[in-house]
């Protein structure tokens, strides 16, 4: 049997505790992308220019990347369990007061409290996962993927399907279906055992000192403002029903599951995680600028297949993050996340405004050229970061061993 067969296997045997974390998971990433097809209808609504609405984004990352540097803190104090339930909780009250909103300033502030609820959620949510699962790491890394792809792809569909009637419904409905992965974790996670040593506020920032895994959060950081200029930008650019609008990123979602989960680990035991992520960047960077510069058909076309690259980068940019370094995996991660949703934060702010200042094409050679030195740090830093790759493909492989052995 393949040994990702075997790991692949193995996500369908998994504790209730798992799939209950792994399902609040889904909804907490549907977060992400529920905008995004009532982008427009946003700016409508509230009467709001393109780059006003935008800010949903940035005010969402901006905070959710300061909140990691306190995930940690909390988690390990009052443990894994409470702190998901405390991430859970911020995002329920704050997704249903976003559907409140009377105007842009509001909504942007809610969906502050949104993003810092969604970090307290998701970071943990992860070192959760990774610590119950069936399987060893790349099978937990492999669940969590999955739940990324899939609420990526089912929150454009969902905004689209309620924000057709109004805006406001979707940030309503997220609300409830986080108040039902509120009551699933509380039924079937028991409390995780608390860390050995707290973590302090600064143990991310001193993690970011491991060469490796600073040249990790770097490269994420350029890729990531691509990322976000395809997921924050575009829907502008294409114009769409939230109908049409839903249905392209749902396409772009589902090609973002399918290549995070199938696809980038055989690619990454045939070529290995280096050149896998080198060469899914160049990819990415020509196809965002064909999406600019092409027709109406061709940006459509071009944005569903980002989704590919897209599965691709993330997966293997977690799995270094969580083994480049000999930090803890919560600290680890804390502290890559730090430095990538900075981009996330600034993309969707810069994107219009640099359309504003040039014209639609530009925004599109930007995030071109932020993916390709995304994938310059992964080349002029190879040197620190192929021992470490080999180590954790390594141990992969190992753990995938064990894995068949057991099945």
């Amino acid at each position: 049997m393949d040994a990702f067969d075997a790991g692949a296997g193995s996500l369908l045997r998994q504790p209730k505790a798992v799939w209950a974390t792994a399902g609040a998971s889904v909804v907490a990433f549907m977060g992400i992308g529920l905008v995004d097809p009532i982008l427009p209808s946003i700016a409508q609504g509230l009467d709001a220019t393109a780059s006003q609405v935008s800010l949903l984004f940035t005010s969402y990352f901006l905070i959710t990347a300061v909140a990691m540097l306190v995930t940690g803190f909390v988690s390990s104090r009052i443990g894994g369990r409470k702190t998901l339930l405390l991430g859970l909780a911020f995002v329920v009250v704050f997704a249903g007061l976003a559907g409140t909103s009377n105007s842009v300033a509001e909504l942007v502030g809610f969906r502050a409290g949104w993003g810092l609820g969604n970090a307290l959620f998701v970071s943990t949510a992860l070192a959760v996962i990774v610590g119950a699962a069936a399987g060893g790491s790349a099978a937990a890394i492999l669940l969590y993927e999955s739940a990324l792809g899939l609420g990526m792809a089912c929150g454009p569909l969902l905004g689209a399907l309620l924000g057709d009637a109004n805006w406001r419904y979707p940030f309503f409905g997220t609300a409830f279906l986080m108040a039902v992965g509120f009551l699933c974790i509380t039924v079937f996670l028991k409390e995780q055992p608390k860390p050995a040593r707290k973590t302090s506020v600064l143990d991310p920032i001193k993690a970011l000192g491991h060469g490796g895994l600073a040249s990790v959060a770097a490269s994420a950081f350029f890729y990531n403002y691509t990322f976000f200029t395809v997921l924050a930008f575009t829907p502008f650019v294409l114009d769409m029903t939230p109908y049409k609008s839903g249905a392209v990123f749902f396409a772009w979602g589902v090609l973002l599951a399918v290549f995070s989960v199938l696809v980038a680990p055989r690619l990454q035991r045939r070529f290995g995680s280096l050149k896998v992520l080198g060469g899914s960047l160049v990819l990415l960077a020509v196809d965002v600028l064909v999406l600019g510069y092409g027709s109406h058909t061709t940006a459509i076309v071009c944005t569903i297949l980002s989704g590919a690259f897209i599965g691709v980068n993330n997966t293997v940019y977690t799995e270094l993050a969580l083994g480049v370094s000999d930090a803890p995996r919560p600290v680890a991660s804390a502290g890559y996340n730090f430095v990538r949703w900075f981009a996330a934060a600034a993309a969707p702010y810069f994107a219009p405004k640099i359309e504003e200042w040039t014209d639609i094409h530009i925004p599109f050679v930007v995030a071109a050229v932020t993916a390709v030195l995304g994938a310059l740090v992964v080349v002029v830093r190879r040197n620190a970061l192929t021992h470490e790759a080999e180590e954790l493909e390594s141990k992969h492989a190992t753990e995938d061993s064990v894995a068949v052995f057991a099945n």
